[in-house]
């Protein structure tokens, strides 16, 4: 879709700005949980040829094997810096960030953090300050040794982007342990870009949370493996794919805006309701010890977190609708070969999530499958809640 205003003309355009790498060209680990195929080139071809993403926002551009690749992919013609900010590879434009683990005794961490910069030589000059306070700035969420609002203006400083991730999962997070009750008590909120909603909320669930109402919210896929990458993304209005378009986004300038936002149903999250951490049975949201084992090690759902951080307050913002859609490789049913026959007739996953219809689908695939595929992507399966570590399920009836 084309938006045609005053002086500019955008468009739509597809992002995941939350991707880890899992090892270097060398074989190095980054994210050390993350798949060994998770390489900087893997990310590109498969973000870009399979998923059809516009804009990637790869988090672990601040270890210096990947720089390294960077500069080599940049040398060989294979990236190309945009005067905006970032890197275009073929359709697809590469935005640089980092995430960072807070812990002091301030904050009751530990907390994780996104930033994003406009240029290698920004990265660059990011990643030699973080080395300088950081113990080992080769892997991934790495702990930095100073205060929230320290890296905050460094981030600012260098021309950066700064948004607090996943915020309410109950583990890493802003408010996941629950000791914190307002995001002042370690940041400075005129220095937040943008809020990360994690997996397992979306914007209805946390509307009513009114220190959260200035920012935009981001939905992003914290891909560990490339199957993962789009597990949730979101369509940006933008004139062009770069990181300055981006910003106005983020901050609904200039008309730029995020459109819509892409997520699996909070009910499908991980962590969505509380559960025993021992046997992994549900426990209500009031007790403190699980009814089956009498374990006290209970995990708060993030449904019930967000519950107690609720000022019930209507949201003045006007917030871009929340599509709980399904990813592909989560459909029941829907093989890898499939896949591949989906792919090969039409081309990339958001053209199979967002352009084609059913009536092309049932051409490629048993009238069945297309129908799952068309609930999928409207949000429409019925769904086993999920929590303590462990996804929900989708159920065809």
């Amino acid at each position: 879709m084309e938006i045609k205003g005053e002086l500019h003309l955008l468009k739509d355009y597809y992002a995941d700005l939350h991707i880890h790498i899992g090892r270097t060209a060398s074989g190095r680990a980054v994210k050390i949980t993350g798949s060994k195929t998770l390489t900087l080139a893997r990310i590109l071809e498969t973000a870009s040829a399979r998923k059809g993403l516009d804009i990637i926002g790869i988090i672990d551009c601040h270890s210096p094997e990947v720089i390294e690749e960077l500069e080599h992919m940049i040398e060989n013609g294979e990236l190309h810096q945009l005067n905006e900010g970032g890197l275009c590879f073929r359709e697809t434009t590469l935005i640089l960030g980092t995430e960072i683990e807070i812990y002091d005794a301030s904050c009751h961490g530990p907390i994780h953090v996104l930033a994003y910069f406009p240029t290698l030589i920004k990265m660059k000059e990011f990643s030699n300050w973080m080395r300088e306070h950081m113990k080992n700035v080769h892997l991934s969420s790495q702990r930095i040794y100073c205060d929230g609002r320290t890296l905050q203006q460094k981030v600012r400083d260098v021309g950066g982007l700064f948004i607090p991730a996943h915020v309410f999962t109950p583990f890493k997070s802003l408010y996941g342990k629950g000791v914190l009750r307002s995001l002042t008590e370690v940041f400075d909120p005129l220095l937040i870009d943008a809020i990360e909603l994690g997996l397992s909320s979306d914007t209805t669930m946390v509307s009513g949370i009114k220190e959260l109402q200035p920012y935009a919210f981001v939905t992003n896929s914290d891909a560990h493996s490339l199957g993962k990458i789009a597990r949730e993304y979101q369509k940006l209005q933008l004139e062009a794919a770069n990181f300055t378009e981006l910003k106005k986004a983020l901050h609904a300038k200039g008309g730029r805006m995020i459109a819509t936002n892409y997520g699996l149903n909070p009910l499908l999250g991980k962590y969505y309701q509380t559960v025993c951490a021992k046997c992994g049975e549900k426990v209500d949201e009031k007790e403190v010890k699980c009814e089956a084992c009498g374990s006290n090690q209970i995990i708060k759902g993030v449904s019930v977190r967000i519950k107690e951080l609720s000022d019930r307050v209507e949201d003045v913002r006007v917030r871009p609708p929340y599509i709980h859609q399904v990813p592909l490789d989560f459909i029941p049913g829907l093989g890898p070969r499939t896949v591949e026959r989906l792919l090969k007739a039409f081309g990339t996953e958001m053209a199979i999530l967002h352009t084609v219809t059913t009536e092309q689908l049932e051409q490629v695939v048993p009238h069945k499958i297309a129908k799952m595929i068309d609930l999928a992507r409207n949000g429409q399966l019925a769904i086993e809640v999920g929590g303590g570590g462990i996804y929900g399920k989708i159920r065809y009836e």
